[in-house]
């Protein structure tokens, strides 16, 4: 069986980290045949290190990591009304467990993950009940 990893934006940057969580994280990633990234990722770590006032440097250098050990997925048409799917099952799961709404991101993610056939490789609450996810 091929093993499909989708990895969010928690998991790159807790890699990026060294951490606990990361080390974790790199474990599943190195036992995986594909790795996906959506592309919306991407804009999210880079959104992070920039509002933590990281150079600009870093931040190409670890989008380009990104890029380097995984297969980014663009958002299409019909990922795009997947993820709205999504969205509404991570909203209705988020009221039922008393969590904050979900982003777009995360049905971003999870649709890409359900359209691959992958796993989601997360530390996001708003996946942890779902058979998707490789908690980290």
């Amino acid at each position: 069986m091929v093993v499909k990893i989708v990895i969010d934006s928690y998991a790159w940057i807790e890699l990026f980290k060294g951490s606990a969580t990361g080390n974790k994280a790199k474990e599943v990633l190195e036992s995986a045949d594909i790795v996906y990234t959506p592309d919306i990722v991407l804009a999210e770590v880079a959104r992070k290190y920039v509002r933590e006032g990281a150079v600009e440097k870093t931040v190409r250098s670890r989008l380009e990591q990104i890029s380097a050990n995984s297969n980014i997925v663009c958002l299409d048409a019909k990922l795009a009304y997947e993820s709205a799917k999504c969205y509404l099952q991570l909203a209705e799961n988020a009221k039922k467990t008393k969590l904050n709404t979900p982003s777009l991101f995360d049905a971003i993610i999870l649709a890409t993950a359900r359209a691959l056939n992958a796993k989601v490789l997360t530390g996001d609450q708003h996946f942890k009940s779902l058979p998707e996810a490789v908690w980290v």
